[in-house]
């Protein structure tokens, strides 16, 4: 086989043709580059082409003490800031066998679940306008301010927000700050049907994403993809269920883990838009539970110069992508000897090399946009 490698535009008869798409496709949620082979319009070899936003993280954390590592874990996925800390402070205190005060855990829970209906609304309004429509994202962006303005409230930030710490959360919640996020939960749920009358019910949509891209679940388990693409799938698996951590275990009642058979790119936006209403539903469910606590610290106090003793650890979390893995390593220092990152979108998106061939570029964008992935959460 000849082949010949053409930018965008370019085009042969009698040869296969390479494409480039990227590194700076828009519809690539950041730099990543997809070289793809093609006979025609249908594509006949793929290949992700990762590594152009490289930051040198998990080198990072060995120069770092266990406070600024936060820094660095918060801004790989910048959609789902909190739930990365999350896992990092969770394998600190797993290795000092540090226990969490439990408004400290019920709280966490809380912003985790928030911070999941920000990173699900983004994508449940980018989809859409990838494939050309541009009213959803419009609605997306109103419902995520609502929420974004008490996550800002409370932890000061927007989409770093630096509240998690080692032993808790920075410090407690202000002052009415359960009656803001009560309502600015209502005001969201009050307004989500809008995905089901305006995308779901587009038959436009539904052309453009049923049956298209399906992802099976023998290759789901091959790539070692999870989260709502997994379980659109039809695997049936989730962390907060499967291996309960924070207050999860006691929110049996009201977590619901969505899946579906059909494994295409509607499925996988329905489980997104499904899991968002399971989440609004857990942080009622946290709410509650909050207002039901006692009185009592939110963290625990450490000493000026915090050292994990020696050995090593792992813990991982169903961050909004998948699942988020940390390896922790210490040598009884104030920095880690070792902290590996496993992160959802690396794994996610090799399962393009499989989706892509024997598709129509022309479905490219739409299989690309409903993996879900943010490039910071490859390249790392």
């Amino acid at each position: 086989m000849t082949e010949t490698t053409f930018g965008i535009g370019g085009a042969a008869e009698s040869t296969d043709m390479v494409l480039n798409i990227g590194p700076q496709h828009p519809s690539t949620h950041g730099v990543l580059r997809l070289r793809l082979v093609l006979d025609g319009e249908i594509i006949q070899h793929a290949e992700p082409v990762i590594g152009y936003m490289h930051r040198g993280a998990e080198k990072l954390f060995e120069a770092r003490d266990y406070r600024q590592i936060i820094m660095l874990a918060n801004r790989h996925d910048w959609l789902s800031a909190f739930s990365n800390e999350l896992g990092v402070v969770m394998a600190v205190e797993r290795m000092l066998g540090m226990e969490v005060p439990e408004r400290a855990v019920w709280t966490r829970t809380l912003l985790a679940e928030l911070n999941r209906v920000l990173n699900h609304l983004m994508f449940l309004g980018s989809y859409p306008l990838e494939l050309g429509g541009i009213t959803p994202v419009f609605h997306a962006f109103r419902e995520r301010e609502e929420l974004q303005e008490v996550m800002e409230e409370v932890s000061g930030g927007r989409m770093h927000y630096m509240f998690n710490r080692v032993g808790g959360l920075k410090e407690d919640l202000p002052a009415g700050w359960l009656g803001r996020v009560r309502h600015a939960v209502s005001e969201v749920r009050s307004r989500m049907d809008v995905y089901d009358r305006l995308v779901l019910g587009n038959e436009i949509f539904r052309g453009r994403t049923r049956g298209v891209g399906v992802l099976s679940a023998a290759s789901v388990h091959a790539y070692g993809v999870s989260g709502p693409i997994a379980r659109a799938s039809g695997v049936d698996f989730d962390l907060r269920r499967d291996e309960p951590y924070l207050a999860y275990g006691e929110l049996r009642d009201t977590l619901k883990v969505i899946t579906r058979a059909e494994g295409d790119c509607l499925a996988r936006f329905e489980v997104l838009l499904d899991q968002t209403h399971n989440s609004l539903d857990l942080a009622d469910a946290c709410l509650d539970r909050i207002a039901d606590l006692p009185q009592g610290p939110i963290n625990q106090r450490l000493p000026k110069v915090l050292k994990a003793p020696e050995g090593h650890t792992y813990a991982w979390t169903e961050n909004p992508l998948g699942i988020n893995g940390y390896y922790l390593v210490s040598k009884g220092e104030k920095t880690p000897y070792r902290l590996k990152l496993r992160s959802a979108s690396y794994n996610n998106i090799q399962a393009l090399a499989e989706l892509l061939p024997g598709t129509l570029v022309a479905d490219m964008v739409a299989i690309l946009g409903s993996l879900f992935f943010v490039v910071g959460d490859i390249d790392k």
